[in-house]
């Protein structure tokens, strides 16, 4: 029995994953180009996430936002064009919490039903659920029409006559009207104008700002120098609380926190607390970007997880592009040695440009090195985004999301590798290229060793650049090395950032002997876990090990020392 699981979430956005619509007009409607279901997750494509190493999968943009599309002919209410981003809207920009999002439902009126479905479907496939929690902002137009009985609804009971009160659920500019300074609000009108969810608490709103949102109030004056109103606890609180518990009651498994950084961290201590009582297992992972507060989101908010987004996504991507030394990796992990196991690894997500795209490593080949360091370093989970197991590069121009590396959030749309990878002949490979089934056979094997391989899901990590930063045989720029380690089994890892196969000699050092109590041998039999083929390496503080490593890719070779 595993006494832990590495935990690898498969990131997938819900309404492009299962659309096959081969329209992609730019700017296109949802009747024009299409839109993914909630059934699309049908069990042989679940199957095939899990195939590919993945324990946790994370539909992002479940819960109903506001869009341009009608859906009042089921009771719910248009919303403003003029304070939405793209035809399809932003998921992050909720207009009722209660709700799943009508663009994903086969059948609208069955919406609910089809998500429970959903959550079974998961649950039978082995893979776990995540869903997002948007804490900070709402949409502009929020009205939650399925709220349970006695739940009143955001702003419902507000003073808008008071720019802030710490029972507001939103801020406001009293006697005045949202304007906006360098687009056009196309006749939606605001008064008073609500403050904006990027903390802009004026009347005005930019094309810059996050102006399809209102910024929620959790007890905190920002103009009047960030005093704090948490006692007694915030109406907002109360009503997030019983969100987190609506959506945990229907066997949700985690919540990913968008933003979190943005609510203070006496919630997250408070609602956090409360939410595991009722529900132990529930994991809660944060969107952060300021390394200065990790710990206290970790320790005081009760956080599981937090993204490593500015030390190792950062480094990765420089190192992969060549702005950046493999010798900077290191400093990663010392900069959040004692929270290491709390850092959620990742290449690409919803936010960051795809890896194959122009806008950062131009080729899917060159992920391979990147993902071995960012999935086998530690026992701490990864993400991957999907497509990017298929090399998708996220160059099209899809209407408000333009040509720019990203995979569009904000619009109808379908993705081309991820149709061909579904269609053929359900999932059987057959209208793949060669180099996308070679690289989605690459993510597989990587993904999988990370629960197979007892060291890489809870060994030691020990990094073995200080001993090869003056190596002869060895370039620490374009070359990161480092062991896994569980009793007598070792895992040595050679990742090659550089373009050309290179022959390395790495010094192992005399404390990793000391410290593990292991013997040094000159002849050991070593398997290859990524090529199958057996290696005689030595082992030992007075004789380099000698690696081939291939280009833009890795070795993993895994060996006994009795």
């Amino acid at each position: 029995m595993h006494t832990h699981q590495k935990i690898i979430i498969y990131q997938v956005f819900t309404r492009l994953f299962g659309n096959d619509l081969r329209t992609c007009r730019p700017w296109g409607s949802q009747s024009e180009n299409g839109c993914g279901k909630m059934n699309d997750f049908t069990p042989t494509a679940l199957k095939q996430i899990a195939g590919l190493g993945a324990t946790h999968i994370w539909y992002t943009g479940l819960i109903e936002h506001a869009t341009q599309t009608d859906h009042s002919m089921y009771g719910i209410p248009r919303d403003h064009a003029g304070v939405i981003k793209g035809r399809a809207g932003s998921p992050y920009a909720i207009k009722d919490y209660y709700d799943i999002d009508p663009d994903l439902a086969t059948s609208v009126p069955a919406r609910m039903k089809e998500f429970e479905a959903l959550v079974k479907r998961t649950h039978d496939a082995g893979l776990k659920l995540i869903m997002d929690f948007v804490p900070n902002h709402v949409a502009r137009c929020y009205h939650s029409d399925v709220k349970p009985n006695g739940v009143k609804d955001l702003g419902e009971d507000d003073n808008t006559d008071q720019a802030f009160s710490p029972q507001n659920n939103f801020y406001y500019s009293p006697n005045q009207p949202l304007q906006a300074g360098d687009f056009d609000l196309c006749g939606y009108s605001e008064h008073p104008a609500r403050a904006t969810g990027n903390d802009n608490f004026s009347a005005w709103v930019g094309k810059n700002d996050w102006y399809e949102t209102v910024k929620l109030n959790y007890g905190i004056d920002y103009v009047d120098g960030h005093k704090t109103y948490f006692s007694p606890v915030p109406n907002t609180w109360k009503k997030m609380l019983d969100i987190l518990l609506f959506w945990a009651g229907k066997e949700v498994d985690a919540f990913r926190c968008d933003m979190a950084e943005m609510v203070p961290v006496e919630f997250w201590k408070w609602a956090i607390t409360q939410v595991k009582a009722k529900y132990p297992n529930i994991i809660f992972i944060a969107e952060v970007y300021n390394p200065r507060e990790y710990r206290n989101f970790i320790h005081q908010g009760h956080f599981d997880y937090l993204y490593d987004k500015v030390g190792l996504y950062d480094t990765l991507r420089a190192v992969t592009c060549g702005y950046a030394g493999a010798t900077d990796i290191t400093r990663c992990w010392q900069d959040v040695d004692d929270i290491r196991d709390h850092m959620l690894n990742f290449l690409e997500n919803h936010d960051e440009q795809r890896l194959a795209s122009e806008f950062f490593a131009g080729s899917p080949n060159k992920g391979r090195a990147p993902l071995i360091v960012s999935s086998c370093m530690g026992r701490n989970p990864m993400m991957i985004y999907f497509g990017q197991e298929l090399g998708e590069r996220g160059m099209d121009a899809e209407g408000f999301s333009g040509r720019d590396g990203r995979t569009t959030i904000f619009d109808y749309w379908s993705i081309d590798k991820i149709r061909r990878w579904r269609n053929g002949n359900k999932f059987n490979n057959r209208k793949l290229t060669p180099d996308e089934v070679s690289l989605q056979q690459f993510y597989s094997k990587v993904l999988n060793l990370c629960n197979q391989e007892d060291a890489l899901r809870e060994g030691d990590f020990y990094d073995l650049m200080y001993a090869n930063l003056r190596n002869p045989r060895f370039n620490p720029g374009k070359q990161y090395a480092f062991l896994r380690r569980l009793d007598k089994e070792l895992i040595l890892v050679v990742a090659n950032f550089g373009n050309v196969d290179t022959e390395v000699q790495i010094n192992i050092p005399r404390h990793v002997f000391e410290l593990y109590g292991l013997p040094e041998k000159y002849d050991v039999k070593a398997e290859g876990l990524l090529t199958d083929h057996p290696h005689h390496i030595s082992f030992a503080s007075d004789r380099p090990t000698s690696v081939l490593v291939p280009a833009n890719n890795g070795r993993m070779l895994k060996f006994k020392l009795d």
